[in-house]
C-alpha cells in the first residue's frame, strides 16, 4: 500500500517544461540529418570541460589506477526472481531488516507476524529502508576490520504487511486507533546503527551501540533557519513554531563535510487528511498535494493530522533535518533556509571559496531542481553541527534555456534566487517575508518561471569535476510530444539531466546543461530513430527505465538505482526487476551490476572510504499487486489488501526465504568474496 503520489502533478502554473525546451532547441532539420534525433547525443562528454575550469572528468592519473568495467566483473543479464542477484565473484548480505531490534533485549525481537506494539516498533529498524550514508568510526591497524555508523531513511510502510489481521474479517485494519497509527509512525524516520566488519570481511550491526537509536515520526525536532517562529508554523501544541514532532517519508539524503546526516522529507502530504467534510483547502494546501483525506488514516484518531484542527501542521513537514550521528544525545534540526517542498536528497558541495552548496529536486511531476548556497564557508578545522552553516544563505530555482544548438545539443540555463522584496517575490504577491517564500518554495518558484522537469529525483556531483552535477528524472507518464525530437507520447522510462556550472563554480548563477543518458528499450523498440530506444549507449544488455537513486564512489564512477515498471512485458520486455547499473564516465561503459527481488525498488547507496564494501537497500519487496506473476485467488482475480494481509508471503518470502512471516525491506551489503576493492 505505496501512497505515492509524486506522479501527478500539482503545478498549475503556465511555465515552460523542460520537453518543450529540447522540442525548440533541436531544429526539424537537424533530427532528419541526423536520423535519431535526441538519441544522437553523446551519452559522456558534451559538457565535460564546459565551465569546469578545464577539468574533463575524471584525471588520468585516477582513470589508469582504475581497471575497465569489462574487466572488473561479469555484468549480469535481466532477472525477474526473487533474490538480490551481484556478479560473479561476489557476495550480497542481508545486514539490517525491518523489524531488527537496536537492543539485544528479547523484548524488542522481531516475532514475525506483525504482532509488535508501537513501543516494539521504535526500537527496531524501520520499514522501506531509503537513502543512507556511513560514517567512519575506528579501523584496526591491520586495516582488516573496522567499524563505523550506517544512517538510513525510513520512507513509508505498506500496511497490508506492517499490521497484523485483527478480529474484523472484512477489513483487516479495523478496530482502527491510536496506538497503530503510532506504531506506523515509528516505523517512519531515521536509523542510526553501528556496523562493524570482521576479519573475513563480514558485516554485522551492533545491538545495544551506545550509538544506536531510532529518530521516528513523533520524535522532537528543533526548526531552525529563516522561518523558524513563522506564523505558519506555529500550532496550540507549539505556539513558538520552533519545535516539531517527527519527521516523515524520508526518502533519500545527503552528508556534509563536517559528519552530519541529512535526511530529507518527501510526500509529506499523503499523512494528512480532514475530519470535517466540509473544510476547504487553501492555495498552499493544493500546491503541496494536501488533501482532505489520506490512505495512512492517521488524522481519524492523532488530531495533529487533522488539518481541520491544525491547519498549520502540513507548513512544519517538507523540510531536510540535519542529524548528528556521532552525537546520540543531539537534538534533529529542520534546517528552513533550505525550503519546503517534497526533497529527493541533497548533494552536497564544497566551492573552492569554502561556500557550501546543497543541490535538491523536488519529486513530483513538473516540479522544480533547486539549488542552497550558504552564507557562511566550511572550515574543516572547526565546523560542525553546531555551526548552523546549513541556517544562513540564498535558495535558487533552475530555469533551463534552450540556447544556441550548433550540433550536439547543449543548453544555456539560470539559477534565481528565491529572495523575498526581489522581482514579483513580493507582500502583493504574498510574499511578506523571507519564512513566506521558504515555506511556499513551490509558488515562489511558479513566479519566478522555473522549468518544470519530469520528477527530478537524486541528484549527483561529479567529486572529480568541480561544478558537474548531474540529476536522474525518473519519468512523467503525462508527458506529451508530438514532433520528430520528442516522439514519445509519454515519458516511461526517463532520463539524467547533466549540468555544468560556468567557470566550474557551485556557486555560479548560470550553467550550461545537455541530456547526459536517455533510458529506453530497444529490445521493446528495435528502431533507433525511436527515442524509446533510449540513448545510443542503451543496449538490449543494459537496458533499463526510471532512473532514480543516482551517487559517484570515492573512485569517480557513477551508479544509478532504479524504481520502476518491472513487468518484464510489453514496452518493458527484457528489463527485469529494478536493478542498479555503474557508469564508467572515462570508457563510456554502462554495465548492469545488481538486480533486485521482485516487487522492489533498489534504493540508498553508501561505500566504506576503502571501497571494499558497499551497502544497498532493498525497499518493499513483494509490494502488493506489483509483479506479473503474483499469484492469483481461486477465482482468478488479484490479491487485494485484505487477501495479502491474511496471506503476507504469497509474492516473495525475501529477505528470509522459508521461515519468512512477512517480506521484508532490507540493507544488503555487496563485497568480493575474496575481499578486493569492489571494482578491482
Amino acid at each position: 500500500m505505496h501512497f505515492d503520489n509524486d506522479d501527478i502533478p500539482s503545478n498549475p502554473s503556465s511555465n515552460p517544461s523542460l520537453q518543450q525546451l529540447v522540442q525548440r532547441a533541436i531544429s526539424r532539420r537537424t533530427v532528419l540529418k541526423s536520423g535519431l534525433g535526441i538519441a544522437a547525443l553523446p551519452f559522456f562528454g558534451g559538457l565535460a570541460a564546459c565551465g569546469s575550469g578545464g577539468d574533463s572528468g575524471t584525471p588520468a592519473a585516477v582513470v589508469e589506477q582504475l581497471k575497465p568495467l569489462k574487466n572488473a566483473f561479469v555484468p549480469l543479464p535481466a532477472s525477474s526472481g526473487h533474490e538480490v542477484v551481484v556478479p560473479e565473484g561476489y557476495v550480497a548480505d542481508v545486514l539490517y531488516r525491518w523489524g531488527d531490534p537496536l537492543k539485544s533485549s528479547a523484548a524488542y525481537t522481531w516475532r514475525g507476524d506483525a504482532t509488535e506494539g508501537w513501543i516494539e516498533q521504535e526500537n527496531q529498524a524501520g520499514d522501506n529502508h531509503d537513502g543512507m550514508s556511513y560514517f567512519p568510526l575506528a579501523k584496526n591497524a591491520d586495516g582488516a576490520s573496522e567499524s563505523g555508523l550506517l544512517v538510513m531513511n525510513h520512507e513509508y510502510v505498506n500496511y497490508e504487511y506492517f499490521f497484523a489481521p485483527d478480529t474484523d474479517p472484512a477489513n483487516w485494519l479495523e478496530p482502527w486507533n491510536a496506538d497503530k497509527a503510532k506504531k506506523a509512525q515509528a516505523a517512519h524516520g531515521v536509523s542510526v546503527v553501528e556496523v562493524r566488519r570482521a576479519r573475513d570481511g563480514r558485516m554485522s550491526y551492533v545491538p545495544d551501540s551506545q550509538y544506536n537509536r531510532r529518530i521516528t515520526g513523533y520524535t522532537e525536532i528543533d526548526i531552525t533557519g529563516p522561518a523558524a517562529g513563522a506564523d505558519a508554523l506555529r500550532t496550540s501544541a507549539d505556539p513558538t513554531g520552533t519545535r516539531v514532532l517527527g519527521t516523515l517519508n524520508n526518502c533519500a539524503n545527503g552528508k556534509t563535510p563536517w559528519g552530519t546526516y541529512l535526511t530529507c522529507e518527501e510526500n509529506f502530504n499523503g499523512y494528512f487528511g480532514s475530519t470535517d467534510p466540509a473544510y476547504a483547502r487553501t492555495d498552499l494546501e493544493r500546491r503541496y498535494g494536501v488533501s482532505t483525506s489520506s490512505g495512512y488514516r492517521w488524522h481519524e484518531v492523532d488530531e495533529r493530522f487533522d488539518i481541520s484542527k491544525n491547519p498549520n501542521e502540513p507548513n512544519r513537514f517538507g523540510w531536510i533535518v540535519e542529524i548528528d550521528p556521532y552525537d546520540p544525545e543531539s537534538k534533529p534540526r529542520k534546517r528552513t533556509a533550505l525550503g519546503r517542498f517534497k526533497h529527493e536528497n541533497a548533494e552536497v558541495v564544497v566551492a573552492k571559496d569554502g561556500r557550501v552548496v546543497v543541490y535538491m529536486g523536488d519529486d513530483q511531476a513538473n516540479d522544480y531542481i533547486y539549488k542552497f548556497v550558504s552564507d557562511g564557508k566550511y572550515d574543516p578545522s572547526g565546523t560542525s553541527f553546531d555551526s548552523n552553516l546549513l541556517d544562513s544563505g540564498t535558495l535558487y530555482v533552475a530555469r533551463f534555456d534552450a540556447g544556441d544548438v550548433t550540433g550536439d545539443f547543449k543548453g544555456t540555463g539560470e539559477w534565481l534566487p528565491l529572495v523575498q522584496g526581489r522581482g514579483p517575490l513580493t507582500d502583493a504577491n504574498g510574499f511578506a517575508t523571507q519564512a513566506d517564500v521558504l515555506i511556499n518554495a513551490r509558488g515562489a518558484a511558479d513566479l519566478l518561471g522555473a522549468t518544470k522537469m519530469d520528477r527530478p529525483e537524486w541528484i549527483a556531483a561529479n567529486p572529480r569535476s568541480l561544478g558537474e552535477v548531474f540529476c536522474t528524472l525518473t519519468n512523467n507518464s503525462g508527458r506529451t510530444a508530438t514532433d520528430d525530437a520528442n516522439p514519445r507520447a509519454a515519458n516511461r522510462f526517463g532520463q539524467i539531466v547533466r549540468w555544468n556550472e560556468a567557470g566550474g563554480d557551485p556557486t555560479a548563477t548560470s550553467f550550461e546543461w545537455d541530456l547526459f543518458l536517455i533510458a529506453g528499450n530497444p529490445i521493446a523498440f528495435p528502431d533507433r530513430s525511436d527515442l524509446n530506444s533510449g540513448s545510443a549507449i542503451i543496449t538490449a544488455e543494459n537496458t533499463f527505465n526510471s532512473p532514480d537513486g543516482l551517487a559517484f564512489d570515492y573512485d569517480g564512477r557513477l551508479w544509478i538505482q532504479t524504481d520502476g515498471n518491472f513487468s518484464n512485458t510489453g514496452r518493458h520486455e527484457g528489463q527485469g526487476n529494478n536493478q542498479m547499473l555503474v557508469a564508467d564516465l572515462k570508457t563510456g561503459e554502462l554495465q548492469r551490476f545488481l538486480v533486485g527481488p521482485s516487487g522492489c525498488e533498489v534504493t540508498g547507496l553508501a561505500f566504506t572510504p576503502d571501497m571494499r564494501t558497499m551497502f544497498v537497500n532493498i525497499q518493499h519487496p513483494g509490494e502488493i499487486g506489483s509483479h506479473p506473476d503474483a499469484p492469483k485467488k481461486p477465482d482468478g482475480s488479484v490479491y487485494g489488501d485484505n487477501d495479502i494481509a491474511r496471506d503476507p508471503t504469497a509474492f516473495t518470502r525475501w529477505p528470509d526465504g522459508a521461515t519468512a512471516g512477512r517480506p521484508r525491506s532490507a540493507t544488503v551489503v555487496v563485497r568480493r568474496a575474496d575481499g578486493r576493492k569492489l571494482l578491482g
